[in-house]
């Protein structure tokens, strides 16, 4: 594997990839710390601490992840990449549902980029609304439970300013991201998510050495077989990660010989792969977001019985537990619902003279995909249910605290974890294409040697 980074700086072109996708990561590192005027930003910081660590982050938190700390920067771009990921998230599920958006994602190129289009324009339009709110809940601050004044100088003229400075950062943030896929290494919106979650690793590195730390009377918080016991934990938490998002289930093709003129067209043997985590991190994105909005809502309301109802959706109760576990295995399945659409596979299959042994085409065959994506979902959802609640249950369970048990499961390790895999196999097909050996995949190099 050291040999591949080091081939990776022998191409040129793929050197030069990689040094412009580290040129535009370290600006997106300059908008998350790059405050808007007219915030306190150090009460802001202490604020967003205060609530990480009683409640593991709630709603700002996750912003705050997300962003790469700038939403506790109170920066230009606090409100990170997300409206791009909401719209972009938006638009793929409205494909499955309004026609003429299908008929777009159908027509290669051109639609997707008409998509992509309108992508950007729901971006601003979110951005402007999130970004009044942002404003407003800065300017009101007990609706989160802050007695602590954060806006010096409130009013519309904050609130103007708010909006256009993180709209700005948002759109600058999301063109950062197509130059990175264009002309960078790719998978730039995902890179600079991932980024943004990396940013937090020296602190959580530094938390961690806390929990091992002596106090002034001798004693320790952590015994030394405690460090052991979480370096055994993330070694196996990150290697199922890694098994959950490259494990597939391989259906296997057969496409009937065709005789044109004197050739002859088809007939070989190929297999179709079913993802076990079809959905990604989206289900535990879903089920995080909708979660934390009743809790807000209801300790506005003053009555005894819906603070009650508060404190029970809080993340450390059982009932928020079981709800986010039903949550997420039912947003797998949506998920595949919307996206998967095994009636059209089969079709295809169909067309092209392709089908399943041992399964007729048509419906049998889309039948026989329906089914058989039930079952490996069942298994990814569950496995991926146990991996988001793993932070819960270490930082309330046995009080590691919540920047460092974020990185043993949860949505920061499955994002790092797919991203990362992801610019791996990029890398790895330049190295392939001019037979250097890749991070998995030996070149032609190395085998004539």
């Amino acid at each position: 594997m050291l040999s591949a980074f080091a081939n990776s700086f022998k191409i040129p072109e793929l050197r030069a990839r990689i040094l412009f996708t580290m040129g535009l990561i370290f600006v997106c590192r300059l908008v998350a710390n790059v405050p808007t005027p007219g915030v306190d930003a150090v009460a802001l910081q202490e604020v967003i601490h205060d609530i990480q660590s009683r409640v593991g982050g709630g709603l700002l938190g996750l912003i705050d992840m997300f962003s790469g700390g700038a939403m506790s920067n109170c920066a230009v771009g606090a409100l990170g990449i997300m409206p791009y990921i909401s719209a972009s998230i938006i638009l793929q599920l409205l494909t499955a549902i309004i026609p003429s958006l299908g008929r777009l994602a159908k027509e290669g190129d051109a639609g997707r980029q008409k998509i992509t289009q309108y992508a950007r324009y729901l971006t601003v339009l979110l951005c402007l609304v999130q970004g009044y709110a942002l404003a407003r809940t800065l300017e009101h601050p007990e609706a989160l439970g802050i007695s602590r004044q954060i806006v010096m100088n409130p009013g519309w003229g904050f609130r103007l300013m708010t909006i256009l400075t993180t709209t700005t950062g948002t759109m600058l943030i999301m063109w950062l991201g197509e130059q990175i896929t264009q002309r960078g290494i790719g998978n730039g919106i995902s890179l600079i998510i991932t980024e943004g979650i990396v940013s937090r690793l020296p602190a959580a590195a530094l938390a961690m050495t806390h929990m091992f730390k002596a106090t002034e009377d001798g004693t320790r918080q952590f015994s030394p077989f405690y460090l052991v016991g979480l370096l055994v934990m993330l070694f196996l938490v990150v290697a199922g990660t890694i098994a959950l998002t490259q494990g597939q289930r391989k259906i296997p093709i057969q496409y009937a010989k065709r005789v044109v003129g004197r050739k002859v067209y088809g007939g070989q043997s190929t297999y179709m792969p079913l993802r076990v985590n079809y959905s990604g991190v989206m289900p535990i994105i879903f089920a995080q977001s909708i979660l934390m909005f009743p809790a807000v809502i209801l300790r506005r309301i003053p009555a005894g019985f819906a603070q009650r109802m508060a404190d029970a959706l809080t993340m450390d109760t059982g009932i928020y537990m079981i709800l986010y576990g039903i949550m997420i295995l039912f947003f797998s399945y949506f998920w595949v619902a919307t996206q998967f659409n095994p009636v059209q596979i089969a079709d295809d299959l169909k067309k092209y003279g392709g089908y399943v042994p041992g399964i007729r085409p048509g419906r049998p065959t889309a039948e026989f995909l329906d089914s058989t994506m039930t079952k490996i979902t069942l298994a990814g959802a569950l496995f991926l249910t146990i991996i988001a609640v793993i932070p819960t249950v270490m930082n309330r369970q046995f009080s590691v605290p919540w920047l460092v048990s974020s990185f043993f499961g949860g949505t920061s390790l499955l994002i790092v974890v797919g991203v990362m895999l992801d610019t791996m196999r990029q890398v790895e097909s330049h190295l392939l294409m001019r037979h250097y050996d890749g991070f998995l995949t030996k070149g032609r190099l190395r085998a004539r040697r």
